[in-house]
């Protein structure tokens, strides 16, 4: 199971192993207010990838085909992340306003398509 959180947001029970996926650090959070595992900021999409998106909806497939692309071309990156989601549940953090088009969610979409077709580890 992966849940996507809000870095804002406060850590609830059940959400397991917890992950910054952003690639700069959300301003105003302090570390231990996010009970992190971990900082997988190398899965972030890139900062021309994430400038040319700027959170538009409209951009959105093209954002997923061009991140999904990156993330191909990092598997050391994100095999370890799909190893922990199926240890148990995982939680995603991020910290963009936009709740419903951001990394957090592509990267899900992404990790939850290798579960589905046993690629991976």
């Amino acid at each position: 199971m992966i849940n996507i959180r809000r870095v804002y947001d406060s850590p609830q029970p059940g959400e397991g192993t917890r992950f910054l996926v952003d690639r700069l650090w959300p301003r105003g959070v302090h570390r231990e207010a996010l009970a992190l595992d971990g900082w997988l900021k190398d899965l972030a999409p890139s900062d021309e990838l994430r400038r040319w998106y700027a959170h538009d909806p409209e951009h959105w497939d093209e954002f997923r085909r061009r991140y999904f692309a990156e993330l191909d071309a990092l598997p050391q990156a994100w095999l370890p992340l799909l190893e922990a989601v199926r240890r148990g549940p995982v939680t995603l953090l991020y910290s963009s306003r936009e709740e419903q088009y951001n990394n957090a969610e592509a990267l899900k979409i992404y990790l939850e398509a290798h579960l589905a077709t046993g690629k991976g580890p």
